[in-house]
This record gives structure tokens, sequence and C-alpha cells, in this order.
């Protein structure tokens, strides 16, 4: 992986905490003014350490396998649809030129992008809800929209995906 660019903010009524962030593919480090050069490369080290373990443990384990990937659907059904959206398959699929999954109710199949693996776990979360909803409602009408928006990280995570999505040049859409 490689190293995010760093940005590092000093602050002078900071007086000894240490935080950072990602801001897009920056980390952002928030230092007290009075910390040493030294000092700071210690804690962009520390603070870098920190934010990947956390993004690693967030990861979710639904990336791992399509067993895996079909059991967080039922998790996320249970959670946000009432546990009425059951799929009878969860596979992911070779990277999709035009779509980040994709559903047929009929025989109740999700597929889902390989692109999506390297996405935080909100966001492919998602993108299940998205899939799972259209067991329930076809078409992307008002009642479908309802369904999804059970998921509280909706249009954020359809802003990352916009965003990923015109960043690559790929020009996926949601369906």
């Amino acid at each position: 992986m490689p190293q995010p660019l760093v940005e590092v903010r000093r602050s002078k009524r900071r007086s000894r905490t240490v935080t950072a962030y990602r801001d897009g593919d920056r980390l952002v480090v928030l230092i007290p003014a009075r910390l040493s050069k030294a000092e700071e490369a210690h804690w962009v080290k520390e603070m870098s350490n920190r934010l990947l373990r956390g993004e690693t443990k967030r990861r979710t384990p639904s990336k791992a396998s399509d067993a895996a990937l079909l059991a967080r659907c039922g998790e996320l059904s249970a959670r946000h649809l009432g546990g009425r959206a059951v799929p009878s398959s969860v596979r992911w699929v070779p990277a999709m030129r035009t779509r980040w999954a994709s559903c047929t109710p009929a025989d109740g199949t999700i597929r889902v992008s390989e692109r999506l693996r390297e996405v935080p776990g909100w966001v492919l979360d998602y993108v299940l809800v998205h899939e799972l909803a259209h067991l329930l409602v076809s078409a992307h009408n008002a009642r479908f929209w309802e369904l999804v928006r059970e998921y509280p990280k909706t249009d954020r995570a359809i802003g990352y995906l916009e965003g990923l999505s015109a960043a690559a040049g790929w020009g996926m859409t949601e369906d």
C-alpha cells in the first residue's frame, strides 16, 4: 500500500494531544506547535500506523468470500430491511464496466463487482443494502429509495462511489 500524503498541522492551542484522520488520500496529523521535528516525525509515523491498524480492523470480513458476503447480506437485511430480503446467492464477480453490483429479483441472485473489495466496509454495506432492496422493489422508485435509506450512510456512500468512479474515470452507476 503506498504511503499517503501527509499534512501536519501545528496548533498553539493544542497542548498535549496528537490526532490524525484521513482526508481523501491525505493523512492529516494535528500536533502541538511546541513539538520538535523529531517528535513530529515520530507522531506522523505512529498515527499513520494507528490509522492503518484501525482501517484494517474495520474492513469487513464479507470481502473474504462469497459465503461471507451472503452472511453479511443476511445481517444487513435483518438490521435494515426487517429480514425480508433474502438472496438465494451473493457472489463476487470480475470488475463490471458500468455497475458496482447487480441483482436479479426473479431468482434472488446478487453479483458484486470485485472493484468493491477495496472500499471501506460501510460503502460495501450500502451497495449490498441497495441490491437487497431490489429483491423487494425492482424499480428505482420512491418505495425503493425509502428502503435503501434505512441504511444510515446511504448518502455518504453514494458520494464516495461517485467520487471513486469519477477519479478513476470508470463512469460507474448505481445499477
